[in-house]
């Protein structure tokens, strides 16, 4: 099998399987992807989906016969969609956005071999950030750097990032990019792992 992402907590959450992988990282340019799917009426599900398909079936064709693992998340909030921050200042504006208010994030991922997809799914979790201070939020900014640019919200809850949280509905594992449940029963089927 083969993660299609260089995401650490994806990386971290398929370490916690026990299953064996190696990581190939799939270049596509997202910001294009996710203009077209609005383009075409997509909603914030309908991109995660996208993006988790195109990194699978990329590295799937460059990897004939291997099972490939694609992910991705976007966070949305009162009708606002929010992908990985292109700058640091493009962070602190959606962490300001955010602040007090409950946002959800939509954790798609897909299993595809030699260009075809053969399993995708889309997991939701609903995140409450607390209200901070101007202070706190340029001192977070500061701690964490570029990793703020990494991630859909423009936070790692597996980090620093769960200091701007005050309650949290969903499994770890969507909140992290990776809704390994079905993962897992999809990796079962294929049997990729025992059953």
């Amino acid at each position: 099998m083969i993660l299609a992402s260089k995401s650490k907590g994806r990386r971290m959450a398929l370490e916690q399987t026990g299953a064996p992988f190696l990581i190939h990282p799939a270049e596509i340019d997202e910001r294009a992807v996710e203009a077209e799917v609005i383009a075409a009426g997509g909603d914030a599900d309908a991109v995660a989906a996208r993006l988790a398909g195109d990194k699978a079936k990329r590295v799937s064709l460059a990897r004939p016969g291997a099972l490939v693992l694609g992910a991705d998340q976007v966070a949305s909030c009162d009708g606002r969609r929010f992908g990985k921050p292109a700058t640091a200042a493009a962070a602190g504006e959606q962490l300001r956005f955010l602040s007090g208010r409950t946002h959800r994030l939509h954790s798609a991922v897909a299993l595809a071999r030699d260009g075809a997809i053969i399993f995708e799914t889309v997991a939701h979790a609903d995140l409450t950030m607390r209200a901070f201070s101007d202070d706190f939020l340029a001192r977070y900014l500061e701690l964490v750097a570029e990793e703020a640019t990494t991630s859909a919200g423009a936070y790692q809850i597996e980090g620093l990032g769960v200091h701007l949280f005050e309650r949290l509905i969903g499994d770890h594992w969507t909140i992290i990019g990776m809704p390994l449940l079905p993962v897992l029963e999809a990796l079962r089927r294929e049997g990729a792992i025992l059953s």
